[in-house]
């Protein structure tokens, strides 16, 4: 038996369970509702009784009931109507005269409370008075005051339906349930049980195909999806099964090109690393193989070439431990009020040097009383040295590189702009993804490719982004905005 079978017979096992409980209660209330209902009715048709037993007799002559009279009306009554039990009660409830059938009466006295809300409800209240011949019990009943010259005497109590009547009634009331009752208990439970079952089955059918979409999901089928989902009478598991295969199969995508990327990291790491190696390699063996005959020169200029592909080297493997802690998020943004102008000019003088040696113009713009920013002091200069490098090696010599502050409300903008060859539109959405750089800046320089993706991971860190604006030709420019501080 298959998983949702076994849902399906569960399910259905439960529902008969509880339509059979409700069958049970419905039939109890239903006797219960069905037996007021006829002492009611009984109550309000004899409701005058006692009061046409008073008139068409005096029960009580100065206070004590007259038998001679009272009595033969008392049973012509109860030939009448056999069920119902003649009682005379003295101003205080005492049972003082009585006519019933069969057993004896138990009780002395009965409370006067609910004759007297009788009275005053003139009959069409539903009240029960308590049974002389129960200790317990309580009944419908019919009562009147008794008055002699306009003195109130007694009662005349009369219970519409006594204990014999009560043993028949109950017997005929449980026949009559028993019969019709069942009878329609078992209509109405086989009629609820068949449309449940429908539902449930209709319910578990809707499952059974989301089961095996879910089935082909997981064989490896990322495209499994609910048809008509909204539609669904399981909507809600539904769309979110959907859109839960929706994320796993975005990172299943996502992953693939994390592993591409990886794949052409290693490619590019590689080979970066191997230049500079064989060059030192190169110049090395060659210094073995000639040491006799190299002249101070030479070696000096072989010893050059090696420093600098040493310097390259380490670099690269700097810049490399670098972004796998950004990107792993092992460097967070240490974050402090300090003046941006400050930096900007302790970065301006450091690059003046080589500015001055590739013979390239070196500006610093900035307004005065710029605000302080709120921001990680050393990461920030990092982004601004690499965007510095960037420009520099790409502005041939008599071309401009400038650093230009600026502020703009709440935050305030750094631009590092040059004049430099420009960068393709189409690959300016690319340069910021680590080992991607403009196809004709490559040829010319070639680098790591990793100092604006360094950069861009630590904007990120805080909260801001760097754009860029180039044209082939004219110069590129970097701009990124930190938030000012707040006092």
């Amino acid at each position: 038996m298959s998983n949702s079978n076994k849902l399906y017979w569960k399910i259905s096992a439960t529902f008969l369970l509880v339509m059979a409980v409700l069958g049970v209660v419905y039939v109890m209330v239903s006797a219960y509702t069905y037996r007021n209902y006829v002492m009611e009715t009984s109550q309000r048709l004899h409701a005058h009784l006692a009061e046409h037993l008073v008139k068409e007799a005096k029960p009580l002559v100065n206070g004590q009931p007259d038998t001679s009279a009272t009595h033969d009306i008392m049973h012509s009554m109860m030939v009448i109507n056999p069920s119902v039990e003649v009682y005379l009660l003295d101003t205080t409830g005492k049972i003082i005269d009585y006519v019933v059938p069969f057993s004896t009466v138990k009780r002395e006295r009965v409370s006067l409370v609910p004759i007297r809300q009788f009275i005053a409800s003139k009959g069409e209240a539903y009240i029960l008075g308590d049974c002389p011949k129960a200790p317990t019990a309580q009944n419908i009943f019919s009562a009147s005051p008794i008055y002699e010259e306009e003195k109130l005497t007694g009662y005349a109590y009369i219970i519409l339906a006594g204990m014999q009547h009560q043993e028949v009634g109950e017997t005929l009331l449980g026949s009559y349930f028993l019969k019709t009752g069942m009878v329609v208990f078992f209509t109405t439970l086989l009629a609820s049980l068949l449309v449940g079952l429908l539902a449930i089955w209709l319910i578990t059918r809707n499952l059974q195909k989301i089961i095996e979409v879910v089935r082909r999901f997981k064989e490896g089928d990322g495209k499994a999806r609910v048809a008509n989902a909204k539609g669904n009478d399981l909507s809600l598991l539904a769309t979110t099964f959907n859109d839960m295969a929706d994320t796993i199969e975005a990172n299943i995508e996502e992953l693939k090109s994390v592993e591409n990327l990886r794949r052409e990291l290693i490619a590019n790491v590689s080979h970066d690393l191997r230049t500079p190696l064989a060059i030192m390699q190169g110049y090395v063996e060659t210094m073995l193989i000639k040491n006799d005959t190299l002249t101070p020169n030479e070696r000096k200029q072989y010893l050059e070439i090696t420093l600098g592909s040493s310097e390259k080297l380490a670099k690269l493997i700097s810049q490399l431990f670098e972004y796998s802690k950004l990107e792993a998020k092992q460097i967070q943004a240490k974050k402090e009020p300090f003046f941006i102008a400050e930096l900007a000019q302790d970065v301006f003088q450091k690059y003046q040097i080589i500015a001055k040696q590739k013979g390239v113009e070196l500006r610093l713009e900035q307004p005065q009383n710029l605000p302080m920013v709120f921001a990680d002091l050393s990461l920030v200069e990092r982004v601004i040295q690499n965007l510095m490098d960037n420009a520099l090696k790409f502005t041939q010599a008599g071309g401009k590189v400038s650093i230009a502050l600026r502020a703009m409300g709440r935050s305030v903008e750094v631009r590092i702009a040059d004049n430099g060859p420009g960068i393709p539109e189409a690959e300016q959405s690319a340069i910021f993804e680590r080992y991607r750089m403009a196809a004709p800046v490559e040829q010319k320089n070639p680098g790591a490719g990793l100092g604006l993706a360094i950069a861009k991971k630590i904007l990120e860190l805080h909260d801001a982004t760097i754009r860029v604006q180039s044209k082939l030709n004219e110069g590129t420019a970097f701009m990124f905005q930190l938030p000012v501080a707040t006092v």
